[in-house]
């Protein structure tokens, strides 16, 4: 019998789920169909069931992704001795997921299922958590160093550079143009002063 290879699983996996993800971000989760996924997946119906037991299965699988995405930064974060450069990383890769010509569309369609789908909610809160606990051990250690020194406990300092970054999706479509280099730069200095690092004086 032949074993399955978990490596192989996880890319094709990951394939039909970046194939889904244009969709669901231009057309929504209601109104894309599996035969639509499969075509820009390039895989059959019964290949892409092999994978996901539903359509709704794979939009949950974004979560997934990220979460993947993100405890690997994290990870790399944790073990760089310069807790600003870690930081600093998690802020341009904010700046450069806003950035992506689907990510409003797909925003928009993950809060309007988190509004109707508690699974989904749960899916967002989980992963809103899950930012707040790896920007909190990088603020802890920045003031444990002797670098920052925030105004508030670490936690809310991290919920604070959360709220800063949200900007990058928040102002898109109001301000289309606008000078994304000066907006990161500008994000990082506010974020310095709120902390209370070198940086920000």
């Amino acid at each position: 019998m032949r074993t399955a290879d978990p490596e192989l699983h996880r890319q094709r996996r990951q394939q039909i789920v970046g194939a889904a993800v244009e969709l669901f971000a231009t057309k929504g989760l209601a109104k894309t169909t599996t035969a639509e996924i499969c075509r820009a997946a390039g895989v059959s119906t019964g290949n892409l069931f092999h994978y996901f037991p539903s359509k709704l299965a794979i939009f949950y699988a974004l979560f997934e992704v990220d979460r993947d995405e993100w405890d690997e930064l994290f990870a790399a974060t944790a073990a760089d001795p310069d807790p600003w450069a870690g930081l600093m990383r998690v802020v341009d890769q904010l700046a450069a997921d806003a950035a992506h010509p689907v990510l409003a569309g797909l925003l928009v369609e993950i809060f309007a299922q988190a509004h109707r789908d508690p699974e989904c909610a749960a899916l967002v809160a989980e992963g809103d958590q899950r930012m707040l606990r790896g920007i909190t051990a990088l603020v802890e250690r920045l003031v444990a160093d002797g670098r920052a020194d925030p105004v508030v406990p670490p936690p809310d300092a991290a919920r604070w550079v959360l709220t800063t970054t949200d900007a990058f999706h928040t102002r898109g479509y109001p301000e289309p143009d606008r000078d994304r280099t000066t907006e990161i730069a500008q994000a990082k200095q506010v974020i310095a002063r709120l902390l209370g690092h070198p940086e920000g004086r």
